[in-house]
């Protein structure tokens, strides 16, 4: 791995992983995988914990980063795949749409949602510092939750082709076992 251990909580074979099925609401569409979340998988010893996130990113070939927050509203992406990693603060956010489930997560954590998936910040912490990322090839969108453009939606989720990497653990990770269609 292109990271000292140091940076990891544990290997992947003993990483909790926690799954959630989100069912499509006739707006948000959702994904038949599963939102997968590493609870506390990066611990940052290090000055720059979103640089440390982007180099595990990186390093197990997801890329076209970004250093922000989570939008408060409704959204999702249709044409690519994407991982949340949490470098500062804590946040309450709900996945899925309106109906969804609401997760807290805080610094260390790790969201992997498949394309489709909508998600919403409900409440953060100031200190709120997230990096995303992209697998390889991805060109992503941003699509509000609206019936109009569900139809549409579908058809480019069922073109976005598995990663084949996990974001965290490469080509160890549970990603690989639990995305399979």
């Amino acid at each position: 791995m292109p990271f000292s251990d140091s940076q990891m909580n544990t290997d992947a074979a003993r990483t909790e992983v926690l799954t959630y099925y989100l069912k499509d609401d006739g707006v948000v569409p959702n994904s038949p995988l599963p939102l997968l979340l590493y609870p506390g998988v990066l611990v940052f010893d290090d000055e720059d914990p979103a640089g440390v996130c982007e180099k595990v990113f990186h390093g197990n070939g997801w890329g076209d980063s970004w250093r922000n927050g989570i939008f408060s509203f409704h959204h999702y992406h249709s044409t690519a795949h994407e991982v949340l990693g949490i470098c500062g603060g804590e946040a309450r956010v709900q996945f899925g749409g309106e109906s969804g489930v609401v997760v807290e997560i805080e610094q260390g954590d790790v969201a992997i949602l498949p394309a489709g998936v909508g998600h919403k910040k409900l409440e953060g912490s100031s200190d709120l510092l997230v990096v995303g990322a992209y697998p390889p090839g991805s060109d992503c969108d941003l699509m509000h939750d609206r019936f109009k453009d569900h139809r549409g939606a579908l058809e480019r989720i069922a073109k976005v082709p598995l990663p084949s990497t996990d974001p965290v653990f490469g080509k160890e990770g549970s990603l690989l076992d639990l995305w399979k269609l």
